[in-house]
């Protein structure tokens, strides 16, 4: 029996990882990436206990556990520096199964294209879907070299993703959610520091430790949509953010100025009549775009890319059934995550000072009364398991690690 083939649109963290999942599950698979190389660009990606186990499926969760950061204690403060609400490492990972881990994306990256076979991926490669395909007719998708014909396509192009314009041409597509982002990486400041996010108003800055001695520094800030700092971004943040408690100061002055990212926020208001159209099925940012105030974008995707997986068995004619019911598992589950992540952007996007004032009330008050309440808004978020067996690095699918789960709504 001839090996069925898909051809996965986008090499980002959704896109490689549904690749590595269907190999394992013996398709035949093409990435194809719009750029020319994989270079390590972006910035840091925070993978929760769900993903983790997600990521077992491709045997690669524990090499990412492995790389874990945060030790000890941190939590939610003002930019005076006091302490709103506090937390430990050892009660997420007690509570969820899976330590917080903050990495580099292109460390993930890397990680992912090792689970896949040489010449896989192919860059410098931009491809448009010309045909989603039906039952009896393959998808069709057209490159510079001509045209492909595949059992499935995956669009994982991103938040500004062609394939979803494609296949749902009516839908007006992501949001602004009010505010912009930059992120950094950058050697670690002399000062040692406990990770922290701090909230002031209308602005947030959060400073994180990577494994490899690096740091993750990230900052928000309400802001009109398309907006650029007169000078360059490093000069904005200082304005922002240079007067806040240590380390911010201390990160800032070890930040080049082209080292900045800065993004405007976009999220999936209007959800997707569904994820997937003939052949084709939709993943990450290019089905449900989401704000990063719970750290969530990256972990769906990899949700969304092992239970796809699960649906199509290698001996799949015709995916209509498996997209159909990938649809139902992922679309209620990744936009009830996408309005708690809205939620929560409402909560840092606050400007009026009495406003404010009462949100750091509350939030020390609620730290006080009910220790460990922050953890606990991710119950629904970070417990959740694969729909199928998933395993250990090192033991080669032969040694169950968590058994049957939950995928939203449905198994």
């Amino acid at each position: 029996m001839q090996q069925p083939r898909a051809l996965v649109i986008g090499a980002g963290v959704g896109g490689l990882t549904a690749a590595a999942a269907l190999h394992r599950r013996g398709w035949s698979l093409t990435v194809l990436e719009r750029a020319v190389r994989l270079e390590p660009v972006g910035a840091g990606i925070s993978l929760a206990a769900n993903s983790q186990r997600a990521l077992d499926a491709i045997a690669l969760g524990d090499e990412v556990r492995a790389l874990a950061a945060w030790q000890g204690g941190g939590g939610l403060r003002t930019p005076g520096g006091r302490w709103l609400s506090r937390m430990d490492s050892a009660t997420m990972t007690e509570r969820f199964g899976g330590p917080l881990v903050l990495l580099h994306r292109a460390t993930l990256v890397d990680l992912l294209v090792s689970r896949l076979p040489e010449g896989v991926v192919r860059t410098g490669t931009a491809a448009r879907l010309t045909d989603p395909g039906a039952a009896g007719r393959p998808a069709r998708v057209t490159t510079e070299d001509g045209d492909h014909e595949a059992d499935l396509v995956i669009g994982a192009d991103g938040i500004d993703s062609a394939v979803r314009g494609t296949l749902f041409p009516d839908h007006p597509g992501p949001r602004y959610a009010g505010f912009t982002t930059w992120r950094v990486v950058i050697p670690a400041p002399d000062r040692p520091f406990e990770p922290h996010e701090t909230w002031g108003r209308g602005r947030i800055w959060g400073t994180q430790p990577l494994k490899d001695g690096r740091v993750y520094a990230y900052g928000a800030a309400v802001a009109p949509p398309g907006g650029r700092a007169p000078d360059d971004e490093l000069s904005e943040l200082l304005r922002l953010y240079g007067d806040w408690h240590r380390p911010i100061p201390d990160v800032l002055a070890s930040v080049a100025p082209q080292d900045v990212l800065r993004h405007d926020i976009r999220y999936m208001a209007e959800p997707l009549p569904a994820y997937h159209r003939g052949r084709v099925a939709l993943l990450g940012d290019a089905a449900h775009a989401m704000a990063p105030t719970m750290g969530q974008g990256g972990n769906q995707a990899i949700e969304d890319a092992v239970v796809l997986a699960h649906h199509l068995a290698p001996d799949t004619a015709d995916p209509s059934a498996a997209l159909a019911a990938y649809t139902r598992d992922r679309l209620p589950r990744t936009m009830d995550v996408v309005r708690r992540s809205a939620r929560s952007a409402r909560m840092i996007t606050l400007t009026s000072a009495p406003a404010v004032a009462l949100r750091d009330a509350a939030i020390a008050a609620i730290g006080r009364l009910a220790p460990g309440i922050a953890i606990r808004s991710f119950d629904g978020v970070a417990d959740w398991r694969p729909p199928t067996p998933t395993y250990p690095a090192g033991h080669g699918g032969s040694q169950d690690r968590t058994g049957p789960g939950r995928t939203g709504e449905n198994t």
